[in-house]
């Protein structure tokens, strides 16, 4: 088994530690740890190290599935991982556990890489593309990419890098598809409750629908890494099994802190959140028609503009900004469109408005500087120059 560099934690990595201001983030500002109880208690395990029963039955709920249908994990990520191992790494008999067998994915792209990496180290995946500008889901499309040996369709809603919500009746169709390949439908919802209505989860659509999300991106709680799968128990019981061999449980830390964040306080926590988003949104989008760039306007915290005039590429573009201006974004190559890049807008107004006023600064210190270069050679051409 080999897996690919992945390709944003790798351009993290050289230059998000000495950079001043970090405009890559996909997620909300984070959230102070004064404004929970911190003392959990003995710091041990989480006892089951599935999550505590009572816990995950209140988490079941928002789905319609009970403690034993949910799995408590080490953020998102693992959730994935996790599924991706039970689902298309577990080729069991047709029938055993009720778990059909297969080793192939299809997964809809653009998205976060780990969603296509993860099920191509393990077996064969198959990628339907959204196109720009609208970056539409098209069922139709999914459903010419299935085959008999598909495990699982992947899709993450709201959309990362391009912050497009998908339309419930068009997942719901792809749903649908999956239900008549005897695959599930795996949906990374980590920015679902960002929106100011979120839809119905696809871990409630029925016995093949399995959702992952964390308390990373909609409620500002990167630090905790605590998220969970929800889906039919056969996949969340391997699952389990699965981890067993990666982080055994969730953080003691992690399930204290998300009792609090997912109780009382969790309204007034979204709420705030929601309105941190939606008043940035405006200003993102202000700045983006500034310098006549191209985009979807994102359900999410997340925009994928194209590259202004003036580079060749995202990948120079972003490179420029970060060694002259100090600010991190994501060059759009890493998601299969080198025409684009990633911006987001989750974070503090103050940190959002100096990040995007130093990168308007490098767009329009090099406007100029081709500006020059032509009226250099408009003037050579005149004077009769070569």
């Amino acid at each position: 088994m080999d897996i690919d560099p992945f390709g944003l934690e790798r351009w993290f990595a050289e230059y998000e530690h000495e950079a001043d201001v970090m405009l890559a983030e996909s997620g909300i500002r984070s959230l102070e740890a004064d404004r929970f109880d911190l003392d959990p208690g003995a710091v041990g395990y989480v006892i089951p190290t599935n999550g505590d029963p009572e816990f995950r039955a209140r988490v079941g709920d928002r789905y319609g599935r009970s403690a034993s249908e949910v799995v408590f994990t080490c953020g998102t990520q693992e959730a994935n991982f996790l599924t991706f191992l039970a689902l298309v790494a577990s080729a069991d008999p047709v029938g055993d556990e009720g778990i059909g067998s297969g080793s192939h994915a299809v997964v809809v792209t653009p998205t976060y890489q780990a969603l296509h990496a993860v099920p191509e180290a393990f077996g064969e995946v198959t990628r339907v593309e959204l196109s720009p500008p609208e970056w539409r889901l098209d069922p139709d499309a999914v459903a010419d990419a299935v085959r008999d040996d598909t495990a699982v369709v992947v899709v993450n809603n709201p959309n990362n890098p391009t912050g497009r919500y998908h339309d419930e009746g068009r997942v719901r169709e792809i749903y649908d598809v999956a239900v008549e390949h005897d695959a599930y439908l795996l949906c990374d919802e980590v920015y679902r409750l960002l929106a100011s209505d979120p839809q119905e989860p696809v871990a409630s659509f029925g016995a093949h629908g399995v959702s992952t999300t964390s308390l990373t991106k909609a409620y500002g709680l990167s630090g905790l890494r605590f998220g969970w799968i929800a889906g039919p128990e056969p996949v969340v019981e391997r699952a389990w099994r699965w981890k067993d061999y990666t982080t055994i449980s969730p953080s003691i830390f992690g399930q204290h802190v998300a009792k609090q964040a997912l109780g009382r306080r969790e309204d007034r926590i979204l709420q705030e959140n929601r309105e941190l988003a939606d008043g940035n949104r405006e200003r993102i989008a202000a700045w983006v028609d500034r310098h006549g760039l191209e985009w979807y306007d994102p359900a999410s915290v997340n925009a994928f503009p194209t590259v202004p005039e003036g580079f060749s590429d995202a990948r120079e573009f972003c490179r420029t900004v970060v060694e002259e201006a100090g600010v991190v974004l994501a060059p759009g190559d890493l998601f299969g469109f080198p025409d684009r890049f990633r911006v987001g807008f989750g974070h503090r107004r103050e940190v959002l408005e100096e990040g995007l006023d130093r990168v308007s600064a490098v767009i329009e210190a090099h406007a100029d500087d081709a500006e020059e270069t032509d009226g250099r050679d408009d003037s050579a051409v005149v004077n009769g120059g070569s």
